[in-house]
């Protein structure tokens, strides 16, 4: 059977295969965004090694639900799709909200991941306040569909001082996304679990990212979570805010690629 989620599959075509096979790495989008986010990465690693990069449901290509879908649901579906793709163990990286749902994709399956990388993201249960505050936005987005939104939030998902093919590209993926799988995932993370107990537990090697101008999940955040991990590397990326993987690719990706050398080495 075909998989729910649109997905990009890339890996090596020519070159050979090393004499232990890379890690595959996973990636996952961000709220409102989708696969296309992580076009730098999936350029610079796909060459070698195998980059599974979906798009959640409800954005992108993926079909687009309707009522509430739950952080536990977005894990399920990146699980089938693994299963499909027969990819048993990988290397798991998301940012905000894709972070928190690799967090839940971890404490679901993390027998199978290898590695965790939580970029811009935050562990902690939404506050009554969040939960007010995601659930008004989901009925503007309703209401409204998403170009005044992202006019008004561009230049915190990237600085103001970004580059403009940068925004250009963020702005045009808010745009695009759904109403109705926007607001979904909205109301499904206003009642998110709360994973800081969970970061406690990891036994893998994890990597915590964060631009330094980020105001959605300041460096703070992401210290706190380093100080939870047992196992971890904090990496402040300056000169970005909430999406640092396209706002300065290649310093996310000099920590990406030390943080899977690291991975690729303990097999």
């Amino acid at each position: 059977m075909a998989p729910f989620l649109a997905y990009e599959d890339k890996g090596p075509d020519s070159a050979p295969a090393p004499l232990i096979p890379l890690v595959p790495l996973v990636l996952v989008h961000g709220h409102p965004f989708d696969r296309t986010m992580w076009t730098p990465q999936t350029e610079a690693f796909s060459a070698e090694r195998r980059v599974i990069v979906p798009d959640l449901r409800g954005y992108g290509a993926s079909p687009v639900p309707l009522g509430v879908t739950p952080l536990s649901r977005f894990a399920e579906d990146i699980r089938e799709l693994l299963d499909a793709l027969a990819v048993d163990t990988f290397v798991l990286a998301g940012l905000s909200m894709g972070g928190q749902i690799a967090m839940e994709c971890y404490d679901r399956f993390g027998d199978r991941v290898r590695g965790l990388v939580l970029a811009d993201t935050f562990p902690a249960a939404e506050t009554p306040a969040g939960k007010t505050a995601r659930r008004e936005t989901a009925d503007r987005l309703l209401a409204e569909g998403l170009r005044g939104y992202a006019d008004e939030v561009l230049e915190k998902m990237v600085a103001p001082y970004a580059a403009p093919e940068v925004k250009a590209h963020v702005h045009r993926m808010m745009t695009a996304t759904s109403p109705e799988g926007a607001a979904s995932a909205l109301l499904g993370r206003a009642e998110r679990p709360d994973y800081r107990a969970l970061l406690t537990r990891v036994t893998v090697p994890a990597l915590v990212v964060v631009g330094a101008d980020d105001t959605f999940t300041p460096v703070s955040d992401a210290e706190a979570m380093h100080a939870a991990l047992p196992d971890s590397t904090l990496c402040v990326i300056d000169g970005a805010a909430h999406l640092p993987n396209l706002e300065r690719p290649q310093r996310f990706n000099a920590a990406l690629g030390t943080f899977l050398a690291r991975v690729d080495a303990a097999r």
